[in-house]
């Protein structure tokens, strides 16, 4: 990050410590809001949970097929698609305050949404937002800091600052890099406001989803997104607690939501709580952790023999639902769970899960599987690596991959995680995230 990017965003953070309340000091939570809640705007009620399972394991099967393409090659795009994003966010934008719903990604590192007036656009059949009604909206020009600091950016006739962001199925958005007052609701009921906060205000968008969702709310660590723009103000520090919710019962998903906390409330800390290292790589957007290697009940299945083995080897996903493996490291860890598994091994009907079991009951005893990242163990019980895809069918949870590892949300379901930008970590804690 640019030293006078550090510059631009010191001299912004003084605007928002200005405007801060006394729930930011001690931190404040949002709600997010899986995409299968009956509280989602994209909550299909014709589906059952079983093909909410097998929609979800598809979805993060074909954002993970992108995670790496462009990575490897060093081009300056991101490498996600945003439907595939599982968790949405409400935030408002503009004086007076515009709501909008956002895909929330920590695989993504800009905050864009669709602007009137649109040259072309998706479907969004929520409000548009049109910047021309908000007193405190700005396009930043083409000589600003934070112009030349965004990647990508070009400049217009009109001497405005133009952003581009392309996803790795080539869907993309454009338009003006602009300043507006962004807004979170605080689950306290104080709405939480953020001055000059950068935003992609897109007049040129082709993306692969439609609905209510205006666009993107990056979560990741590049220099434009959400948490390094709140930076200071949060002590860059970050968590959330995601329910499962692929697997509750229609009620606990109509009366709870998942948690994003931001700064105080965000820290993990008690009995139980392990910290692993966020590893620096490039793309920075993304989070790196170190995976050693699994345990499937007392045997070890090591990671580090891998080609993917090394320092950073496995990045923490809260978009992509299934976990992903090198080849090599999931054969071995499914040979393990076959081995500690006494039940009749059946066929995937959608043939999206590697392996799966007939299960005559709810009462059986399926191993734990323990992900042992450097300095940390994390203990993740059936619910989160075992799940039901047909009525009387349970598969694992995790697959392989040819283009590297992510540790996705179904494997961080009933976890407390925290990342704490300032000390390098993210940190687990066993929790029941329907009671937070």
């Amino acid at each position: 990050m640019s030293t006078r990017f550090l510059l631009a965003l010191f001299l912004f953070s003084i605007c928002f410590i200005i405007s801060f309340s006394h729930a930011l000091n001690n931190g404040f939570s949002v709600e997010l809001i899986h995409r299968d809640s009956p509280k989602s705007p994209l909550y299909q009620a014709t589906e059952n949970r079983y093909q909410r399972v097998v929609n979800a394991a598809r979805r993060s099967i074909n954002r993970a097929n992108h995670f790496y393409k462009n990575s490897l090659t060093n081009t300056p795009k991101s490498t996600v698609i945003p439907d595939k994003g599982e968790y949405l966010m409400t935030y408002s934008v503009g004086t007076p305050p515009f709501k909008v719903y956002g895909i929330a990604d920590t695989g993504s590192d800009i905050i864009w949404l669709q602007c009137e007036p649109c040259k072309q656009c998706y479907k969004q059949t929520t409000p548009m937002f049109n910047p021309s009604k908000s007193s405190s909206y700005k396009k930043l020009p083409c000589s600003s800091i934070l112009c030349q600091s965004v990647r990508d950016t070009t400049c217009n006739e009109q001497n405005s600052c133009q952003y581009s962001i392309t996803y790795g199925d080539q869907s993309h958005s454009q338009g003006d890099l602009s300043v507006e007052t962004l807004t979170l609701e605080s689950t306290t009921g104080r709405p939480v406001s953020f001055p000059r906060t950068v935003i992609g205000c897109g007049t040129d968008n082709t993306v692969s989803f439609q609905g209510a969702s205006s666009g993107i709310v990056g979560l990741g660590g590049g220099p434009s997104s959400l948490i390094t723009q709140l930076g200071s103000s949060i002590d860059g520090k970050f968590s959330y607690c995601l329910l499962p919710l692929l697997l509750e019962s229609n009620t606990v998903e109509s009366t709870t939501t998942s948690k994003l906390n931001f700064g105080d409330v965000a820290v993990v800390s008690g009995d139980g709580v392990v910290s692993t290292p966020i590893v620096k790589k490039d793309p920075s957007v993304f989070y790196y952790l170190t995976l050693e290697a699994f345990s499937v009940g007392n045997k070890r299945v090591e990671f580090g023999g891998s080609s993917h083995g090394g320092e950073g080897n496995i990045i923490i996903d809260s978009g992509t639902t299934l976990t992903l493996l090198p080849n090599d490291v999931y054969t071995n860890l499914e040979s393990a769970v076959v081995e500690s598994v006494k039940l009749e091994r059946v066929d995937d009907p959608s043939q999206t899960f590697g392996l799966c079991y007939s299960v005559k009951s709810d009462g059986y005893d399926f191993p734990l599987i323990t992900a042992h990242f450097k300095d940390a163990d994390v203990k993740l019980h059936s619910m989160s690596t075992f799940v039901p895809i047909a009525e009387g069918i349970v598969c694992l949870a995790f697959t392989s991959s040819q283009i590297g590892a992510i540790f996705g949300n179904l494997a961080q379901q009933n976890l407390l995680v925290g990342y704490d930008l300032k000390q390098k970590t993210v940190s687990f804690k066993p929790m029941d995230c329907t009671k937070v």
